[in-house]
């Protein structure tokens, strides 16, 4: 498949090839029905501009559309834009519109709601420095929006489809409001009917939706989108025995995340089907470049020797699946075998003669965990036995995870190893890792690295930013700023019986999905 972002024509194929991985939805299926789904948590806003977690964004891709959008293997598609097109020199985008759209409240959409929420994006959102290279950002008609850059960005398209702070378009009169102040009206398949913050959450369709006829059917976040269901109701249950009892008894139809132990307990149940989500995320041991022992790039390399991919994994108790790379086999920027030298080398002579060579006198290396996720831990202390065992001097640090989280991304706290999963960085490419890949391992005048990501916003051509995307790759896992574990899966679990057409996606989807 061609790169969206290459010319002025590009557009064109943009729209062509909408329909590539679309899926067909069921001849028989009909208006009606409601379906109850357990959920792990109440969302904390529905204000697009400032969601990041998956509980707010499960709901925000109902209610809400974007100009583009991911597709079923997470490449770019449109949505509310029908065609992109683009400067040869990579710094005018010129989004034409689908006409006749409808908000939930009736209004027409028009360029000039997608220039307000632009500006309020800019204003509100905690992702607004996307857009610190926009020049100017115009609605020169109803049907065109148009953004000037002040240098090339060869992905800028691809940043827009991101479902984390997703760029949707709210009405224009939302322009001014503050962050988790606006009114919940997008023009998505359903709105929202009730929000109990401590209970539960109702979607009803939307029967004015306008739907997108170049899909055929379903094909990720865009595609041609369905609202049969009446209703959606999200029941907040945190605890998983909770959410699978739900399910046995009737009283959910579908249900999110349940761990593998326990999705056992549907085996003898015909009418209950696991579905597997993978990849979902992938799990990294983190190290801190700036601190301690773990400034050295050898020691970081001798942390890297240790792993041990099947122990770690076996450790977590998840679904789980090897892969050396940084992004996953389908993405254009895999680069095969290439990434294999740095992965899963359980070599703890080779830890050992790094050591030496970095000088090593047994000085403590700070492995930082949390007891809120018992598999980021259980992975921490595997790791710690593999490094004893090379000859490593360990303390493990058990902190909560909001703690944990926030000394990773500030790297303030004592610590020289910890771990994370990251989610939508690596379904979405180079583009979406950048800040990660700084900002987590802390890392400061590595001018490989810099060099190669501006050569990736600036080249033109997909064979160059895939080039470019080998470097920064085999940085990042050469140097040990990060360590890959595994990828990660998720289980859900709905009743076949009642459930017509609920396609395994990242997120559920609950368009395109009708009662039996």
């Amino acid at each position: 498949m061609k790169p969206l972002v290459r010319t002025a024509l590009l557009g064109a194929s943009l729209l062509a090839c909408a329909s590539m991985f679309a899926l067909p939805v069921h001849a028989e299926q009909k208006k009606g029905g409601n379906l109850v789904y357990a959920y792990v948590s109440g969302p904390g806003t529905l204000d697009p501009y400032v969601s990041s977690s998956a509980v707010e964004l499960e709901v925000i891709q109902h209610i809400f559309e974007s100009l583009v959008a991911v597709g079923e293997h997470y490449e770019t598609r449109p949505a509310l834009a029908s065609k992109v097109d683009i400067s040869p020199d990579a710094k005018t985008f010129t989004f034409t519109l689908r006409q006749g759209v409808k908000f939930q409240n009736g209004k027409i959409m028009t360029s000039a709601d997608v220039l307000a929420s632009f500006e309020r994006y800019r204003r509100v959102s905690p992702n607004a420095a996307v857009f610190t290279d926009v020049a100017s950002a115009t609605a020169p008609d109803a049907s065109t929006f148009v953004v000037k850059l002040n240098k090339p960005n060869a992905v800028f398209v691809d940043i827009l489809k991101s479902p984390v702070y997703p760029f949707m378009i709210l009405p224009a009169e939302e322009k001014d409001k503050g962050p988790r102040q606006i009114d919940i009206i997008g023009t998505g398949p359903f709105k929202l009917q009730e929000w109990m913050k401590d209970s539960h959450l109702t979607l009803r369709r939307f029967d004015d939706y306008t739907q997108n006829d170049n899909y055929k059917g379903i094909d990720g976040f865009a595609g041609k989108r369905t609202a049969y269901l009446d209703t959606v109701r999200y029941n907040f249950i945190p605890e998983a025995n909770g959410r699978v009892a739900a399910l046995q008894a009737g009283d959910a139809d579908v249900v999110a995340s349940i761990p593998p132990d326990l999705a056992k307990r549907f085996a003898g149940d015909p009418n209950l089907q696991v579905q597997t989500i993978i990849p979902y995320c992938m799990q990294v041991y983190v190290l801190n470049t700036q601190q301690g022992p773990t400034k050295n790039p050898l020691i970081r390399q001798a942390i890297d020797a240790v792993v041990n991919v099947d122990d770690t994994t076996a450790a977590m108790g998840l679904v789980s699946k090897p892969n050396q790379s940084l992004v996953y086999p389908f993405s254009p920027y895999y680069q095969g075998d290439a990434m294999k030298p740095y992965y899963d080398q359980k070599d703890p002579a080779k830890a050992k003669k790094l050591l030496a060579q970095a000088g090593y006198k047994g000085e403590p290396i700070v492995l930082q965990t949390s007891t809120n996720y018992p598999s980021f831990r259980d992975a921490i202390l595997v790791l710690g036995e593999e490094m004893k065992a090379a000859g490593m001097n360990v303390k493990v640090d058990v902190v909560d995870w909001t703690t944990n989280a926030s000394n990773m991304q500030r790297g303030t706290g004592t610590w020289n190893v910890s771990t994370t999963g990251f989610c939508s960085n690596p379904l979405l490419g180079p583009q979406q890792w950048r800040v990660m890949l700084y900002t987590f391992p802390h890392v400061q005048g590595d001018k490989v690295l810099d060099a190669a990501y501006d050569k990736f916003y600036t080249s033109l051509d997909l064979k160059d930013r895939v080039a470019a995307w080998a470097v920064i790759e085999k940085r990042v896992l050469e140097q040990a700023y990060m360590i890959k574990i595994a990828d990660m899966g998720d289980l859900r679990a709905y009743n076949k019986a009642k459930v017509d057409n609920f396609v395994p996606y990242y997120l559920p989807r609950f368009w395109n999905v009708s009662e039996k």
